[in-house]
């Protein structure tokens, strides 16, 4: 059993074409129906802020792997000097269930995010044919950065600006970017949320504080799940899914529009809809389209096997007993 840790993901680095089509054959497998992920268990104790999830999946195809990922949430570990999210992968022989891998490192769960969002980026410039666009990111910790990064390496050259907020503030003086001169720290999420073509949230906000529409023409990628208000949705006919099953709880925005707006599972399209199907070609170009994924375990297994082919190639890791 091959066991890696923090250390050899970052060694072997962020490939973000590479991990876009991964996710890209990731959606392709999962839409022929050769894989099984059942609905996650969120585990909650004392403080119910945090949970610890168990995320399962088998995924066919080129992945051929079965596994887990286990991460924790802990929003409070900000405040202490620990990371908020915690993360292990366990990767099983799908033939034997013979345990084949562990990825101990939180890195794997927030490049599938992003990669997810690369390639929902993706179809939407092809189907809006965009030359330059404005992007804007509200939440600068590890999840804002590396989409930062993500969309920098994949879409670099139509970039007009990157407006960042954090309500923690945000320091840029570590970040190599050969970007950097075209990164803008706002004032307020509202300077960023205004003027961005492509808008990612990435909070750990516990209120939901985006109460005004949305530009005409925008891509919401709501990837913390919980920053806008219903009323803020209200003239937003495009909603993109993931997995309504999986989306569709645990005080998520889709949630809310589900109860308070009558958002039902006929009136989205999902990710595989977009990307097999491409669905997006059908929307006009002054439509909103606002992406919600909960984070499908098939896109962690399939990350998980990624980094181990990579691993094993380069001889990175420790063989366990």
């Amino acid at each position: 059993m091959l066991y890696i840790n923090n250390r050899e993901i970052r060694a072997i680095g962020m490939d973000w074409q590479a991990l876009a089509e991964m996710a890209d054959s990731t959606v392709h497998i999962v839409d022929s129906g050769d894989f099984a992920q059942p609905v996650k268990p969120y585990l909650r104790y004392n403080n119910l802020k945090n949970r610890i999830i168990a995320m399962p999946a088998y995924v066919g195809g080129d992945v051929n792997a079965a596994g887990i990922k286990w991460i924790s949430s802990f929003p409070d570990n900000i405040r202490i000097g620990l990371p908020r999210a915690h993360s292990v992968i366990v990767l099983n022989d799908p033939d034997t269930g013979r345990p084949s891998a562990i990825l101990n490192s939180p890195l794997p769960s927030i490049v599938r995010t992003a990669s997810v969002s690369g390639l929902m980026i993706r179809h939407f410039l092809q189907a809006r044919s965009l030359e330059r666009f404005h992007l804007g990111i509200i939440g600068w910790g590890p999840v804002g950065q590396y989409h930062a990064q993500m969309a920098e390496s994949l879409y670099g050259d139509k970039i007009e600006r990157i407006r960042v907020y954090d309500i923690r503030g945000v320091d840029l003086s570590g970040i190599a970017s050969p970007y950097r001169d075209r990164i803008t720290v706002e004032k307020t999420w509202e300077d960023v949320y205004r003027p961005s073509d492509i808008l990612i949230t990435c909070t750990v906000s516990e209120n939901r504080y985006i109460d005004s529409p949305p530009g005409k023409g925008s891509l919401l990628l709501n990837v913390s799940l919980r920053d806008y208000k219903p009323e803020a949705l209200a003239s937003v006919k495009t909603v993109i899914v993931d997995d309504w099953d999986e989306v569709c709880r645990e005080n998520t925005d889709i949630e809310r529009l589900h109860l308070e707006r009558g958002l039902a599972r006929r009136d989205v399209q999902t990710l595989a809809d977009v990307v097999c199907r491409d669905s997006l070609a059908e929307i006009a170009d002054d439509e909103t389209v606002f992406f919600c994924p909960m984070g499908m375990s098939v896109f962690d297994i399939a990350t998980a096997v990624y980094y181990m082919k990579l691993a094993e190639e380069r001889g990175l890791g420790v063989e366990l007993d």
